[in-house]
């Protein structure tokens, strides 16, 4: 197993050589002594408070580990992206996703050879990319933080090529004209850029990026290069860090680099994050409204209902108050934001929204609640995420999701699939749902538009040709294209998609506006009601005139309306298209023949990661009837939350050794994520001594040694019950070095006691080194006497 990564060499970090006795060092050093002997003398001197002295020193400290931890972060991913394919193959061969093609060491190096030959011309097409699309883009962004002025000055990308990590070539469910593939891309390289930012000079190093990218080729032709294009795309918002240096390095601090790193999300997710694609043509003989031309796979409906035994972050005179709760929703680039609601850790939001969906297998929906403060350091409450594929093979889902990286919290979800129909027919059933809905917001149709160029435009300026650029609208969504310089007739060749509220009223706004005069050179207003006569309700490219333009001024565009039509059960099981349902895995048998384990819920690996533990999905209904009919294995859906649907009742009438009761536990490790996650399922027979006083059970856990607050993790109170259920999973990020000496300890206690104190029924220590951690395990525990003193 991976044990031995972190006695490798190969993987240790660098150790510094710089010597402490170069002169500008000592000359720093010097200086730097004599400010703080300064400092301390002017503040007795001056007879100020303490405050003055003590609140820097705690914020450079602060400052000092927040940078250190990043700084290691970085390094440890540098070293893994210079070493050797076969190195980083093998130590990452359990956390591989069962279909990647290799761990052949020998086909890894061969595609990494590749990237390494393609990469000084791949870097030189990513600095246009920066210098054109990104660097006007995020000066835009910063600009709403007051932060102007933002330009790239030097872009190198280095020799670092980036590395790929697994692949997966798609052979079911598709049609003969496509090639799917998705790759786990990794970079990590020794890239030198610098910008100006207000005046102040400042460069990005050591920039790393990682998420799984989806390549589709299609249509397959007959001749030379055999493939017609590309569409190049990540699944899920890639994960992006990178180390400010230079003058701007005194900005370093979490704020201003979150605020650097959103922007530079935002943009790479506007280009190529689904449901945005970046698209390659690779032969003339291919139109270019079939590569760029949307094609939505349908959409998916999203009510965040409520969440539930929220954190609580506020502090009030008293202690802990309660938290101001709000989520944000992503799929992809689209992101919603809910309300906040003031001090209350249990919410109910009732938000709806709806998602464009390109590409359902592998895209996940991502929960994330925080904590509203003044400014822009709002706590974390917790995340959690739910692939998509699983709705769509549901048709509707309605879940409770446990949030992770938190001690406690779960939200409900009601989620249902609507796959698009071109049958007129089906708009007033569409309609009619949402009338019963009651939602104004929601969504019948889906328009997508291909503008392909415009035609004789007039001048914006005496003499000079305009700097034309399109804003397309419907509704309440606008898209701009980037800017054709210089040109009467630009070509844009750029597709989006609109949700359609209605199609009998709503129109499409598309305005050619002057980028120099912010003059407007013509504007096209189309009713989509037209389409609904159009066959297949389409309209194929054609040139129509501009309004308020030009006498022979034309732009030239296809749309295409699809309806939304919700995929029921049936629907789903005759479609010969959709996607295909992941295999599922047989449940982790019980270690006790007398005890029939339930069927369990390990939580899957968090976005982006492929673990070979993470259990697969299968629809809801599906469970129901394969638990109501005994089975030896059941399959065990994948999903954030371990809650069940439905539980098999233990056999078991054992109370353990010691007669406090037994505790089902599943512990999972994942390697790419150094996170250990830990399943509180259920407690069986706690020994009732007066029946007038049944307890009120909950489950503590810290990680040893230690015994930190940081790693304590508690469960909700179970009320007068002795076989209470929680299915709640808790998890701490442990490097895997460090794994085989803690241990977790796992205690037992009632709620009901004296001064509401938490007397203990019993505990479990968990060594983790007495476990191989290459599978998820599912294990009854015996509770036993304490052992520790508690806290």
């Amino acid at each position: 197993m991976a044990n031995n990564m972190s006695e490798n060499s190969k993987f240790a970090l660098p150790v510094s050589n710089d010597g402490d006795t170069n002169v500008l060092s000592m000359i720093y050093r010097f200086f730097k002594k004599v400010s703080i002997v300064g400092a301390v003398y002017l503040v007795g001197y001056m007879q100020w408070s303490v405050a003055w002295l003590i609140g820097p020193v705690v914020l450079s400290v602060l400052r000092d580990q927040w940078r250190r931890e990043n700084e290691y972060r970085r390094n440890l991913a540098k070293v893994v992206a210079v070493s050797s394919e076969k190195d980083v193959v093998l130590a990452r061969l359990d956390d591989l996703p069962a279909w990647v093609f290799f761990p052949d060491v020998e086909r890894a190096e061969w595609l990494n050879r590749i990237l390494l030959q393609v990469w000084p011309n791949v870097n030189h097409y990513a600095k246009t990319i920066l210098k054109e699309t990104i660097e006007p883009a995020v000066a835009e962004s910063l600009a709403n933080f007051k932060l102007n002025g933002f330009k790239f000055e030097r872009m190198i990308l280095g020799t670092i090529a980036p590395r790929v990590g697994g692949v997966k070539v798609y052979d079911k469910n598709l049609s003969r004209n496509e090639i799917i593939m998705d790759v786990d891309l990794f970079y990590a390289g020794d890239c030198d850029i610098s910008f100006v930012l207000q005046r102040i000079r400042g460069g990005i190093k050591d920039l790393q990026i990682h998420g799984m990218l989806r390549v589709i080729m299609k249509p397959l032709i007959t001749k030379i290069p055999l493939v017609g294009g590309l569409q190049v795309f990540f699944l899920n918002n890639p994960s992006i860090d990178f180390n400010l240096v230079g003058a701007a390095d005194i900005l370093d601090m979490p704020g201003f680099s979150d605020i650097l790193r959103r922007c530079i999300i935002e943009q790479v997710a506007k280009m190529m994050v689904l449901p945005n694609k970046l698209p390659i043509k690779l032969s003339d003989e291919i139109p270019t409204v079939d590569l760029r031309m949307p094609d939505p796979e349908g959409v998916l409906r999203i009510h965040l209902v409520q969440a539930q035994n929220l954190m609580k972050k506020d502090v009030s005179m008293i202690g802990k108050g309660k938290s101001d709760p709000y989520a944000i929703i992503t799929v992809g680039a689209q992101q919603w934001k809910t309300k906040h609601i003031d001090n209350d850790v249990n919410p109910r939001w009732e938000f709806w929204c709806e998602a464009r969906v390109m590409q359902s297998l592998g895209q996940a929906l991502e929960i994330e609640v925080f904590d509203k403060d003044d400014g822009n350091d709002d706590d974390k409450l917790g995340r959690c995420s739910l692939d998509i594929s699983q709705v769509v093979s549901a048709g509707r889902l309605d879940t409770w999701q446990t949030l992770q990286q938190a001690k406690h919290g779960k939200v409900h979800l009601r989620l249902s699939w609507h796959r698009l129909s071109t049958e007129l027919a089906d708009l007033n059933q569409a309609l009619l749902e949402v009338q019963l809905i009651k939602n104004s917001e929601l969504s019948t149709a889906v328009l997508s538009v291909y503008i392909d160029s415009c035609k004789n435009l007039p001048n914006a300026r005496a003499q000079s040709k305009p700097d034309p650029y399109l804003q397309i609208t419907l509704g309440k969504k606008t898209e701009n294209t980037a800017v054709q310089m210089r040109t009467d007739c630009p070509v844009y060749e750029i597709g989006h998609s609109f949700l359609v509220h209605n199609p009998n009223i709503d129109m499409l706004e598309v305005k050619v506006i002057d980028q120099k005069t912010g003059n407007q050179l013509g504007i096209l207003m189309y009713s989509v009601a037209s389409l609904l006569k159009q066959n297949n309700l389409t309209m194929l490219p054609q040139p129509i005139n501009l309004q308020k333009s030009g006498p022979e001024s034309k732009i030239i565009l296809a749309l295409q309306l699809k309806i939304l039509k919700e995929a029921v059960k049936e629907d789903l099981e005759e479609e010969a298209e959709a996607p295909p349902t992941p295999e599922p895995l047989p449940a982790a048998p019980a270690p006790d023949a007398t005890d029939a384990a339930p069927p369990v819920m390990i939580p899957p690996a968090p976005t982006g990661e492929t673990d070979n533990t993470s259990e697969k999905s299968i629809p809801v209904e599906r469970i129901v009837r394969q638990v109501d009919t005994p089975q030896e294995s059941q399959p065990q859906p994948e999903n954030d939350t371990p809650k069940l649907v439905h539980r098999v009742s233990s056999l078991t009438t054992s109370a353990g050794e010691a007669g406090l009761g037994r505790i089902l536990l599943s512990l999972r490790y994942s390697i790419l994520n150094q996170t250990l996650y830990v399943v509180v399922h259920k407690i069986m027979n706690i020994p009732l001594k007066d029946p007038t006083n049944v307890p009120d059970p909950y489950v503590k856990l810290y990680l040893l040694p230690g015994r930190a607050k940081e790693s304590k993790r508690k469960t909700l109170v179970v009320k007068d019950s002795c076989m209470p259920e929680y299915d709640e999973t808790f998890e701490w990020v442990i490097p895997h070095a460090e794994l085989h000496s803690r241990q977790v300890e796992v205690t037992v206690a009632t709620h009901k006691g004296f001064l509401g104190g938490s007397p203990v029924i019993g505990q479990v220590i968990v060594h983790l080194n007495q476990y191989d951690f290459r599978e998820a395990k599912t294990l009854w525990f015996d509770l036993l006497p304490e052992v520790v003193p508690r806290d």
